[in-house]
């Protein structure tokens, strides 16, 4: 008992001590490692052909514990890339080009490797163990580093928990896929991705919006594309942001986050419910439903209950709960699309003493963008307009980018920005316009073409459909509900319509 309490009471000495004891507790003892395994699967590799696809997709160089184990699988791997053959010759001439060959022992020890083993028949089984040993070790050394960091006070907590939290994500990450990617295995992927959308009925590569002209433009939302959506209140930017996300989850079965900054859960579930029983907005609340609409309500719930839509309303939310929510939500559910409403709400940090607002919106809009590359999911962020919307021309309240509210970094790291402009909330409709035309501005696309895009508006549930369907009737089985208490099958189009959400909820 006296040798297990010894360090204790060094550690609660002060934090030198602490820092020391815990320290040479971890690196005092030999790390995990199986080198006899790696020189049975390098010798594996140079004796058989095709031994080194069966390990390309379980071990990278730095799964290896020796240094010149490293040097010898490189090498292998730059031969299959060239593709030319892996035996012991061409990895021999491939090591002394790269003047690697004395590190790694010379030809000697190469030779000794292929004659540890008969055969590559267990290869993919002592390929796993040296993974697991490898991922143990990048345990030891991020939690080393977590400890460290802990007991140093200099560094912000919320800072350290992100670092932790991102190391260890990483972790698993590289781990369950490959480390790189070579162009011939990218081709290939490309290839059958290509050969999969032309069996498929569905030919987008990314999200689809659910918005016919929308999605040919952009053929759906693209992995790794941080898109802004931005418009004054009013315009219905929430609105639409729920209708893409319903479309995605319910229409195409794709996992969606939504972290809404501004709206409760269980308001934005209740806007979902409008949307989808059609139903207005003011019987919502009160409750007051006709017998069809209950039914209607029914179905509507029916539907989203197990509509794969994740709703987070954290006020205040900081990049670093961000990221960390996201990742856990991508672990879990494999989330593809990610959706914010909306970005000014947002902070960097709980320990940012940052003053200046536009340098905090900038490291947000960067922080967005690496999360999209980091989780490879669309990040779609809403944004406010200046004022200088309302200032302009009476006869033009058109979005332009020199909008965007308080930072052009904005601009530059999104992929796609794109403005909601609904001309008849300033009665500057143009004749022949149905009612609730709206403008989708696509302002900037770094990928493909500039469009503005018509969809529409049926402001009594608070919703966006494509303009092409004018005619908007409720579900046949919706309206053999309506007849069966006794009512009368009817068309939601109505001239003018009615909005039953005050504007600043959109």
């Amino acid at each position: 008992m006296a040798e297990h309490n010894a360090p204790m009471r060094k550690i609660d000495g002060g934090r030198r001590g602490m820092t020391g004891d815990l320290t040479n507790l971890i690196y005092g003892r030999v790390q995990p490692q199986a080198v006899d395994l790696e020189q049975a699967v390098l010798g594996g590799i140079m004796l058989e052909k095709d031994a080194l696809t069966v390990v390309l997709d379980i071990l990278r160089p730095e799964s290896f514990y020796k240094e010149q184990h490293k040097q010898i699988y490189k090498a292998c791997l730059n031969l299959f890339e060239k593709s030319q053959p892996v035996d012991l010759l061409t990895v021999t001439e491939n090591l002394k080009k790269s003047g690697k060959i004395e590190e790694v022992g010379g030809v000697s020890y190469l030779v000794d490797l292929t004659n540890k083993v008969g055969s590559a028949a267990n290869i993919e089984f002592h390929a796993r163990i040296i993974a697991q040993k490898y991922i143990q070790r990048e345990l030891i050394r991020v939690s080393t580093e977590i400890i460290n960091d802990s007991f140093e006070d200099r560094k912000d907590v919320f800072d350290l928990l992100d670092s932790a939290e991102q190391g260890l994500y990483e972790i698993t990450d590289k781990n369950l896929r490959r480390g790189y990617q070579h162009i011939g295995d990218l081709v290939l992927r490309a290839r059958t991705q290509m050969e999969t959308i032309s069996q498929s009925e569905n030919d987008l590569t990314g999200v689809p919006s659910g918005f016919e002209d929308l999605d040919s433009l952009t053929n759906g939302w693209q992995r790794s594309d941080l898109v802004i959506l931005a418009a004054r209140p009013g315009m219905g930017k929430t609105s639409f942001t729920l209708a893409l996300a319903r479309n995605a989850a319910l229409e195409y079965g794709k996992a969606v986050a939504f972290f809404s900054l501004e709206m409760s859960n269980l308001q934005l579930a209740q806007r979902l419910i409008s949307m989808e029983a059609e139903i207005e907005g003011g019987k919502m609340r009160n409750a007051q439903l006709e017998d069809y609409e209950w039914a209607q309500l029914n179905r509507a719930i029916e539907k989203l209950s197990d509509a794969p839509i994740y709703i987070d309303d954290t006020p205040a939310l900081n990049i670093f709960e961000l990221r960390a929510k996201c990742r856990r939500l991508k672990q879990h559910h494999n989330i593809e699309l990610i959706m914010i409403d909306y970005l000014q709400l947002m902070t960097a940090s709980a320990g940012d003493k940052r003053t200046n607002r536009e340098q905090e919106i900038s490291s947000i809009s960067r922080a967005l963008k690496g999360l999209a590359k980091e989780l490879e999911v669309p990040v779609i962020a809403l944004a406010q307009l200046s004022r200088q919307v309302e200032v302009r021309s009476t006869t033009d309240k058109r979005p332009q980018l020199s909008d965007l509210r308080e930072s052009g970094a904005i601009e530059q790291d999104a992929d796609i920005v794109s403005f909601l402009y609904r001309p008849e909330y300033y009665k500057l409709e143009e004749e022949g316009d149905p009612p609730g035309k709206t403008e989708l501005i696509i302002a900037k696309h770094r990928n493909g073409a500039l469009k503005t895009i018509n969809i529409k508006f049926i402001a009594q549930f608070a919703k966006f459909v494509n303009i092409e369907d004018d005619n908007f009737l409720l579900p046949s089985s919706l309206n053999d509900d309506l007849k069966a208490v006794g009512g009368d099958s009817f068309s939601l189009e109505e001239d003018g319509g009615f909005n039953d959400f005050p504007d600043d909820a959109f």
